[in-house]
């Protein structure tokens, strides 16, 4: 069997085949954060999703290349840079930091390449005029340069490649200056804005005149030189479809005269406590406000994982908590599988392995997926109660675990440091073989195996290393 994914381009689910002739690179681009403020929890779910889908693609044995922009210039970046007089710098790095810092705590692999609008003015000045040149884009009295939708269909364009868009009766409007606009309007777009008095020190010199770049142009200046003219993959929440992912396509292949995605995938939208997100209800979540509330990451991330990604699902708090409770039930089990099997290598359960690939082959049926996790559990628990598991088939389930976590990324992280207590009880030992009890000396040093630690000689005496 193989991976298969509902590609939103085509509206079916296909088999996920890469671009690259011998089967093994795929390039694929996440639309990253807006770093005016701190990513909320819808923002998370698109985020760990995109971690998802990498991740299966690299236990499908692909070489991945992971793009996530970052938007540090728009509209509301501008807005926030005035209010707060400082630099666009100053006010953006913060919160992109944050935004790695919280990545990692939701155990998400980092992006290979993470390239920031700002750095990529000149790539987007001359894309802009690829689209001049090729009659699809126009400079308006303003200053401003637009993309016309008009003169794209004129040249036999398709505009509405991921949803369909009834262009005779959506709403008209001659042009939007706006990064974000209404999703009834149909109207060209700004490429780049002419610099007004509110922008302050925000723009850059240009051909056009000084100014800055639109919201969609950036993106597509960033995933073609990062990945080229037309690659593989790219997702993002389904909120961005249109008109975002739409005019990416459109100023993209009205650019180049290529195709420019083979994939894309979208995520659903997320409710929080059964309502749509709002501070005003109280049910608006950062990362920081749920580490506040005493929650990890990791049973952020496992909750926000437990959904399929094209289903809208509904975050509760009591969710987190059941999250805590699933997760303690794999530690305990992966905890005794590791004691018995003593650091013994082996060749991962194959049971475990394959029906857990199979779940994702089937356009990342998430649900099926963890259930094969907790019927594994329950059967290794049976055999471990039963003690007819042997330290090889011990070896064995415990490599079936970390393949299969190496797509879920919620392993407890390994212990490396002795604890106080277990460094009480090696002082107590040495103590012990002092007074020549051997016997308590030995008892202890089972005891200290059995929670997963040994004794050995170091330059300072002796010490615990974990097995």
């Amino acid at each position: 069997m193989a991976l298969k994914l509902l590609n939103t381009l085509t509206r079916s689910v296909q088999e996920f085949t890469p671009l690259d002739p011998a089967g093994k690179k795929v390039g694929m681009y996440c639309c990253g954060p807006t770093v005016y403020d701190f990513a909320h929890i819808g923002n998370w779910r698109t985020f760990i999703f995109a971690d998802l889908v990498r991740r299966t693609l690299e236990f499908s044995g692909y070489a991945v290349t992971h793009v996530m922009n970052i938007t540090d210039v728009e509209d509301k970046i501008i807005r926030r840079v005035r209010e707060q007089q400082t630099t666009l710098r100053e006010f953006t790095g913060k919160f992109e930091t944050a935004f790695l810092d919280d990545l990692k705590a939701l155990g998400c692999r980092e992006p290979h390449q993470k390239p920031r609008a700002t750095e990529h003015i000149a790539e987007i000045i001359a894309l802009i005029e690829k689209l001049i040149s090729r009659g699809v884009a126009y400079k308006a009295a303003d200053g401003s340069v637009y993309f016309s939708i008009e003169k794209y269909r004129g040249c036999g364009c398709h505009y509405g490649q991921l949803l369909k868009l009834n262009l005779d009766e959506m709403r008209a409007g001659e042009r939007v200056a706006a990064d974000e606009y209404e999703k009834e309007s149909i109207a060209d777009f700004a490429l780049w804005k002419a610099r007004v008095p509110e922008d302050g020190d925000v723009f850059w010199p240009s051909p056009f005149g000084d100014g800055r770049p639109g919201w969609h142009i950036e993106c597509s200046a960033m995933s073609i030189k990062a990945l080229g003219e037309t690659f593989d993959l790219h997702l993002g929440g389904e909120d961005l479809k249109f008109p975002h992912h739409e005019d990416e396509i459109a100023q993209s292949e009205g650019a180049t005269g290529k195709p420019f995605v083979k994939f894309w995938l979208h995520g659903a939208h997320l409710l929080v406590e059964g309502k749509k997100m709002s501070k005003s209800l109280g049910n608006f979540f950062t990362l920081r406000d749920l580490l506040a509330k005493g929650f990890t990451g990791r049973e952020v991330r496992y909750l926000l994982l437990t959904a399929h990604y094209r289903e809208t699902f509904n975050f509760t708090l009591d969710g987190l908590h059941g999250a805590k409770s699933a997760l303690a039930r794999i530690d305990e089990c992966v905890g005794k599988l590791r004691e018995l099997a003593g650091g013994t290598a082996a060749v991962p359960n194959r049971e475990l392995v394959e029906q857990f690939k199979a779940a994702l082959e089937d356009d990342l049926n998430i649900s099926a997926a963890w259930a094969s996790v907790f019927e594994w559990v329950r059967k290794v628990n049976r055999a471990l109660a039963e003690n007819s598991m042997t330290h090889a088939e011990a070896a064995s389930h415990l490599a079936a675990w970390e393949k299969v976590d190496s797509v879920l990324g919620v392993s407890a992280a390994a212990e490396t440091e002795a604890s106080a207590e277990l460094k009480a009880l090696l002082m107590e030992r040495q103590s012990a073989r002092q007074s020549k009890d051997f016997k308590r000396s030995d008892a202890i040093r089972d005891e200290l195996k059995a929670k997963g630690w040994i004794i050995e000689d170091s330059p300072k005496g002796q010490r615990l290393k974990k097995i």
